[in-house]
């Protein structure tokens, strides 16, 4: 047991043991009372690497006293299923069915597997890092209860490196180690949130400082350095992670929070994924900043320069734009503009163009009477804004409708004003021309 790795010595053996989760996991929350209580059913377990999928299954199987068994949903097939089920006949009892990658069961797999975990001759849990409500199969999902994992902290993992390093039998209590607080803390804080690789950077800072001179083994913050050469981001690019994180860098942008969004700026940078950065720095230019500030030919000359200077420098100009974003006043007048423009038009109400705004460029326009009276703007002018000319440009029957709604936020003041007046004189035009047809 010894020569295994110190993180699968030092798994749970029943819920009592497990670190973190107490969200699903303390006395009175839903699994742990579902185990203890002897009310057991097939479960999901949703939540990133290395936070304890594994070995809560383990602990579930361990604490309702059944047996336990672990197949993989890629490399195992509907044969390694059929030993499982004949092992259970067999034993007269229900086993416990830890299926890592839950999200890549084919259909035959789940056709075989669903009969008996209805009968309870399977007790599935279904390990995944995938969101279940997207990537698992419907017929599985219906028959699971699902639980999402929370990442641990800092204090968690810190909890489970000094059991291990106190513990005999599985751990690491009797060889003799001395650990720097500071060490300890670096081990802990460069984990991100995943206790197997925090257990597995303890294990080979012991084997490196085992070899050193003395009596005892002291584990320092250097040679921990040396072992933990890159915190443990964990940004799957491809999963949860990644999408939560994009989500949380929008909408600190949008709420103008700095740090938190240099933060997700951060992970995001160290996930490599410049391409995302982009796409939502752009969209909160124009979503939610708009046209309360002109930020639209800066925005894009900063994401030109962080394509030109590549991953390490491109951080400069992005958290230039960043900052900037965050410090802008928003306005989302242009977004709700459109979205209550599509609507009317989804609406199939009737849509008649002013024949003055028609096409006259093909031979009996005219005589239709399209593009007559229609006057030309850049011969007209108000002010200093040219080309704004008090003539119709909507439907007779939708004249003072106003998609957009501006507010006084920034720049959006003098487009407030500029618009209201142009409308105004549109309106009364319209009613003297209708005066002057009866």
């Amino acid at each position: 047991m010894k020569h295994s790795p110190l993180a699968f010595r030092m798994q749970p053996k029943t819920i009592d043991q497990v670190i973190g989760q107490k969200h699903i996991l303390n006395k009175g929350k839903p699994l742990y009372e579902m185990v203890t209580k002897g009310r057991l059913s097939s479960v999901i377990l949703y939540g990133r690497p290395g936070i304890g999928k594994t070995s809560i299954a383990s602990a579930i199987a361990g604490t309702a006293k059944l047996p336990f068994r672990k197949l993989n949903a890629v490399t195992n097939n509907k044969k390694d299923l059929e030993i499982v089920v004949n092992e259970a006949k067999m034993m007269n009892s229900s086993i416990v069915l830890c299926v890592d990658e839950l999200h890549r069961f084919s259909k035959t797999q789940i056709e075989f597997l669903l009969p008996f975990i209805e009968k309870g001759v399977l007790i599935l849990v279904g390990l995944t890092s995938e969101n279940p409500y997207h990537n698992i199969n419907p017929a599985i999902r219906s028959r699971c209860v699902i639980f999402e994992l929370n990442p641990l902290t800092e204090d968690d993992i810190k909890i489970g490196l000094k059991r291990a390093l106190e513990e005999d039998l599985n751990g690491l209590g009797d060889s003799n180690i001395e650990i720097d607080e500071d060490a300890l803390n670096a081990l802990s804080s460069s984990s991100g949130g995943d206790l197997r690789a925090a257990l597995n950077n303890l294990e080979l800072s012991y084997l490196t400082a085992s070899g050193q001179e003395g009596d005892k083994t002291k584990i320092t913050l250097n040679i921990v350095k040396q072992v933990v050469q890159k915190s443990n981001i964990q940004i799957d690019k491809d999963g949860d992670g990644h999408y939560n994180t994009l989500s949380a860098f929008h909408k600190s942008m949008r709420g103008g929070d700095v740090d938190a969004s240099l933060l997700y700026l951060a992970m995001l940078l160290e996930a490599g994924d410049l391409k995302g950065i982009y796409r939502r720095i752009i969209c909160v230019c124009y979503e939610d900043v708009g046209l309360a500030k002109n930020m639209g030919e800066k925005v894009m000359a900063g994401i030109q320069a962080a394509e030109m200077l590549g991953l390490k420098e491109g951080r400069i100009p992005l958290a230039n734009l960043v900052i900037e974003l965050c410090l802008s006043p928003k306005s989302n007048h242009a977004i709700l503009a459109i979205d209550r423009a599509i609507d009317f038009v989804r609406s199939g109400k009737t849509i008649n163009i002013p024949k003055h705004l028609k096409d006259a460029h093909y031979e009996g326009a005219k005589d239709l009477g399209n593009g007559i009276d229609y006057i030309y703007p850049h011969d007209h002018s108000i002010g200093k804004f040219g080309g704004w000319v008090p003539q119709q440009y909507l439907p007779d029957n939708m004249i003072e409708t106003r998609f957009y709604r501006p507010d006084e936020i920034g720049q959006e003041e003098l487009l407030k004003r500029l618009n209201t007046k142009f409308k105004n004189e549109q309106i009364n035009k319209l009613k003297e021309q209708k005066r002057g047809h009866k």
